[in-house]
């Protein structure tokens, strides 16, 4: 699969409209929560224009945090722009 480029800022907004609420604000980041059925899952992306680096999204969309991976990535994009 071809690797993906998205800012933070853009992951945020994208986020936002997949229902995830911003629940903190720092300087580093923005922390964002999602209940799901059978827990919430936390995650922080950094407030940053620049393209995030592979691990730092790998680890944001893996299943500790988003649980998406890749290809739920590829499909927020394509649903919300």
């Amino acid at each position: 699969m071809a690797s993906l480029s998205i800012s933070g800022k853009k992951l945020i907004k994208l986020a936002v409209k997949d229902g995830w609420v911003e629940k903190r604000r720092a300087k580093h980041g923005v922390a964002l929560a999602k209940k799901f059925s059978d827990k919430t899952r936390v995650t922080v992306i950094p407030f940053t224009r620049a393209p995030l680096d592979e691990g730092t999204l790998s680890a944001i969309l893996g299943s500790k945090q988003m649980g998406i991976g890749k290809k739920g990535l590829a499909e927020m994009v394509k649903k919300y722009g």
